[in-house]
């Protein structure tokens, strides 16, 4: 959408500087995905879930450190290990996978929530919890991006982009899960102060 390789750019020497001065280990973490962009968490996420070979969508402390090594953020084992144990809570050695991903998403207000969550009811036209290429193709319109409107890109190159946002380079299936899209939307989030520009910002990127 229009605007988030700036919001991205900003947001990630953000979260460098914030990194510096940080101590919490799940603060850390989230600050070191943020300074990939938008789609640090989400490519997190794809990482976890190529490693949760039995599709228990829980990980144990070896997969969870080596996930971490994996997509090469930079822990001590201690920090790491003690993260795992906070986020254990019922202390059965292993730690689910969704409440792990939304622990780590940048806290985002509700009606932040409300208005990515109405935008990807519209973009899921067939109702199914998932965005397709072709439910983009009818409801998403490049016209409105810069590149577009400067003649740098076609409206094709616009749209493949913005897939890509989503779509894991290890991974591309050419499909969004709710999950996917608020992981992603909330590290837009972070990048902007205002509820009022981000609401104002969905609303016309969507129309809605």
């Amino acid at each position: 959408m229009a605007g988030t390789s700036r919001h991205d750019h900003e947001m990630a020497l953000k979260a460098k500087r914030q990194l510096s001065a940080c101590s919490d280990p799940v603060e850390k973490l989230r600050l070191q995905c943020l300074t990939r962009g938008s789609s640090g968490i989400k490519g997190l996420s794809r990482t976890f879930r190529i490693m949760d070979d039995n599709s228990s969508r829980s990980l144990d402390l070896k997969e969870f450190l080596k996930g971490l090594s994996d997509f090469g953020l930079l822990l001590e084992k201690e920090e790491a290990t003690q993260m795992f144990q906070k986020l254990d809570r019922d202390g059965s050695g292993a730690i689910d996978l969704d409440e792990f991903l939304v622990a780590l998403r940048p806290p985002m207000s509700k009606a932040r929530k409300q208005v990515v969550l109405e935008a990807f009811r519209k973009l899921d036209q067939t109702g199914d919890g998932v965005i397709t290429v072709e439910d983009l193709q009818g409801v998403y319109n490049a016209k409105h991006h810069p590149r577009y409107q400067n003649g740098e890109w076609t409206e094709e190159q616009v749209f493949r982009t913005f897939l890509n946002n989503f779509d894991s380079p290890y991974d591309k299936d050419g499909k969004v899960t709710k999950e996917e899209f608020l992981n992603y939307y909330c590290g837009v989030s972070a990048s902007i102060d205002s509820d009022v520009y981000f609401i104002l910002m969905m609303k016309n990127a969507w129309k809605l």
